[in-house]
């Protein structure tokens, strides 16, 4: 059963996707009338709104989580953020540090595959940004996985060592190296994301000059494709350049 605050994602019988909290005191209202909620709503429920469209209650997936954050600045997207996963092989258990919270929607993704046993540590200078990223990660009802800090670890380092992964979303990541390298675990492994050449340049550059060794720069490109029957084609858009992502370990 559905707990209040439980986030849900309702589908329209047109496609229409949202993300909003259950609560059975509130209607929601969209372009097919209103449906209100009752309790023991589960995930899987069918309802109608008041104009007699079906509206499915689905459980969220983590992309959905991310692309839906309340945010004022840029994110990194599910498909850059299941690439850092599994090439940096984070898990249940693990620890990992991020620096450039944002918005607070690749922390949201960190924390769910750590899990309760693990722990993410992550740094943002900017205010503002901070606050609206823990109202994201509470929402998301995993806070108590996530150590927030406002501070600049170019400036004063992180206060954790030991950890499995670094990863970082800043416009100066070169200037972390030397900070990530001593807050790493032999073997761990740094990830970056940058959105023009000539920033992964000085930090490929920096990452070699400080013992991290297999580095790998990569651009990932996304075109949806349209099944239908007799007329099956590519979209003709997708979603391109993001950012260009380095991964490298450190010895």
């Amino acid at each position: 059963m559905l707990n209040e605050g439980d986030l849900i994602l309702l589908l329209s019988e047109d496609n229409k996707k949202y993300l909003i909290e259950y609560q059975t005191s509130k209607k929601f209202v969209f372009h097919l009338g209103y449906v209100e909620f009752k309790e023991n709503l589960k995930y899987g429920d069918i309802l109608l709104t008041n104009k007699g469209y079906k509206v499915y209650i689905l459980e969220p997936s983590n992309a959905e989580i991310m692309i839906n954050v309340k945010r004022k600045t840029n994110i990194i997207y599910p498909r850059e953020a299941g690439y850092i996963i599994t090439h940096t092989n984070l898990k249940s258990g693990s620890k990992v540090i991020e620096t450039g919270t944002g918005s607070g929607a690749m922390t949201i993704m960190l924390a769910k595959i750590v899990g309760n046993s693990g722990k993410v540590w992550t740094f943002e200078r900017n205010e503002e940004h901070l606050k609206r990223a823990i109202e994201n990660v509470q929402r998301a009802k995993l806070e108590h996985i996530v150590e927030f800090h406002l501070l600049d670890p170019s400036i004063e380092g992180y206060p954790i060592s030991g950890v499995d992964c670094v990863i970082i979303d800043v416009p100066e990541p070169w200037t972390l190296v030397k900070p990530a390298y001593n807050a790493l675990k032999n073997s761990g492994f740094w990830a970056s994301i940058s959105p023009t050449i000539e920033q992964v340049i000085q930090t490929v550059e920096e990452l070699k000059n400080n013992n991290f060794l297999d580095i790998k720069t990569v651009e990932l490109l996304e075109r949806e494709i349209l099944v239908r029957k007799g007329k099956t084609r590519p979209k003709e858009t997708m979603i391109g350049h993001i950012g260009y992502l380095t991964i490298a370990r450190k010895v």
